[in-house]
C-alpha cells in the first residue's frame, strides 16, 4: 500500500498553481516554446496560454517571457520570478510529501 496526495495553491479560493502547471512551466523551460510544452503535457496551446495568463494575473508576476515568431521563429523563456517560484513550489511539495510519508508509516505500518 502507498499514499498518494496532491496539493495546489489558491488565491481567493481560485486555483493558481499545482502539479500540472508546474509541468507546463518545466516543459516551457526545456523546449523554449509554449506550443512544444503544451504538446508534451497533452494540452492545447490555447489551454497552456490560458494557464500562463491566469497564473501571471493571480500571482501578479510575469512568469513567461514570450517572443513573437518571425524569421527565426518565436519562443518562450521562464523569467527569474518563474524559476524562483518553481524552486519554492518544489521545496514545499517535497516537504509535504515527507510529512505525509512519515505520517502514513506511523499509522499504517504493522
Amino acid at each position: 500500500m502507498e499514499i498518494r496526495s496532491k496539493f495546489w495553491l489558491e488565491i481567493d479560493d481560485e486555483p493558481v498553481f499545482g502539479r500540472g502547471r508546474r509541468f507546463l512551466l518545466e516543459a516551457i523551460d526545456a523546449h523554449g516554446s509554449i506550443n512544444q510544452a503544451a504538446k508534451e503535457i497533452n494540452i492545447s496551446y490555447k489551454k497552456a496560454w490560458s494557464y500562463i495568463k491566469t497564473m501571471e494575473e493571480r500571482l501578479g508576476i510575469m512568469l513567461v517571457e514570450r517572443h513573437v515568431g518571425g524569421r527565426n521563429g518565436g519562443g518562450a523563456l521562464l523569467t527569474d520570478h518563474a524559476r524562483d517560484f518553481l524552486r519554492k513550489y518544489k521545496l514545499m511539495e517535497e516537504g509535504l510529501m515527507e510529512i505525509a510519508d512519515e505520517r502514513f508509516r506511523q499509522i499504517f505500518s504493522p
